[in-house]
């Protein structure tokens, strides 16, 4: 079986030298669309496998795997291939096939034990609350931890996170070690004990709707909920430096927790980070992939912050699409659609 890796419209890669090396010893042949990993830091050179152009590696490969669905152009042009991306924002794609090709998408993987090793999600995720945090000191005209000097005090920054799942959570972590004061919301009860571990403090609301079967994803939450969520998150925005919002609720769009009017009672120069921007976004004022600016305050929309970080996520990716290969594959066929994993993901 021969499975080829394209180039992406970004920066990362679905397939780097350290985890070329897994497949051949499985006797895969492997094939990669030259130039393919030169943003991520992984030239040509690197690579000991075969060099094509986009239209050869197509017509020659049986499995065709790449970060993003957009790198592959039209889908209809694909026959009796196997593709494995992340179709993650993209609707109708089974209309845009023909018969014999078979979709799987990445962003379907449950989020179950057996399956942690291939759950794109959570590693881009991480990857994104780390950055945001460090896009945020860029922005912000204040220092992080508290320093004192002759020439005075300076207090340390106070950040509010929004959402504690895997990006919420390593965006406290990474606030705390530059520093910061962290406080942190999450409708799951769950998250608290993350939260306190990490040394923030938890900001408790009651009422929240949990649902043990969503896989560790929040859930849709009453209006009642929305509403007491935003007027006590909504005292600590008001004197928050920085905030960081990740709440998303998996096939539905995202809640707005930031409105207008508290974004207007917030500090000239804070800076807000919506992890959410691609599904909507947490703050009313949001636009994705853009940097708006609301009377001095700066609302980042940007759900890829982890292809900043294009080395490292391709990395995981590249690693996360080797385990999800190596479970659905057996003596180069797939396996039966009984398979969990496998039932979720294919289109």
């Amino acid at each position: 079986m021969k499975i080829g890796f394209l180039k992406d419209n970004e920066s990362r890669v679905s397939l780097t030298p350290i985890i070329l090396s897994k497949y051949d010893k499985l006797g895969y042949k492997i094939c990669l669309e030259s130039g393919a990993g030169s943003l991520a830091g992984y030239p040509d050179k690197a690579y000991e496998c075969t060099k094509l152009t986009k239209n050869n590696l197509i017509k020659e490969s049986d499995v065709i795997v790449c970060v993003d669905s957009s790198a592959i152009g039209d889908l209809n042009k694909l026959n009796n291939k196997i593709v494995i991306t992340n179709f993650s924002g993209h609707t109708n794609i089974e209309k845009k096939i023909n018969g014999k090709t078979i979709l799987f998408d990445l962003s379907k993987i449950p989020r179950t034990t057996i399956a942690q090793s291939m759950d794109i999600l959570s590693s881009m995720s991480g990857l994104s609350g780390y950055k945001s945090i460090i896009k945020a000191a860029e922005l912000l005209p204040k220092m992080f931890p508290m320093m004192i000097t002759a020439a005075g005090s300076i207090k340390p920054v106070k950040v509010v996170v929004l959402g504690a799942g895997v990006a919420g959570l390593q965006a406290i972590a990474t606030a705390k070690r530059l520093g910061a004061v962290v406080e942190a919301s999450d409708p799951r009860e769950a998250a608290k004990e993350e939260v306190l571990s990490l040394g923030a403090k938890f900001i408790e609301v009651e009422g929240a709707v949990e649902d043990k079967d969503a896989g560790g994803y929040a859930v849709k939450q009453t209006k009642e909920y929305l509403s007491k969520q935003k007027e006590e998150v909504s005292k600590r925005l008001k004197q928050a430096d920085v905030v960081v919002t990740t709440a998303q609720v998996l096939g539905s769009k995202s809640p707005v927790l930031i409105s207008k009017a508290v974004v207007d009672e917030m500090r000239p120069g804070s800076v807000i980070i919506d992890l959410a921007s691609s599904t909507g976004g947490n703050c009313e004022l949001t636009k994705d992939n853009k940097i708006v600016i609301h009377n001095g305050v700066s609302i980042v929309g940007n759900s890829y912050l982890a292809s900043e970080l294009a080395h490292d996520a391709s990395n995981l990716f590249s690693n996360n699409v080797f385990n999800f290969i190596s479970h659905i594959f057996k003596d180069g066929k797939l396996i039966g659609d009984e398979d969990d994993i496998l039932k979720n993901c294919k289109i």
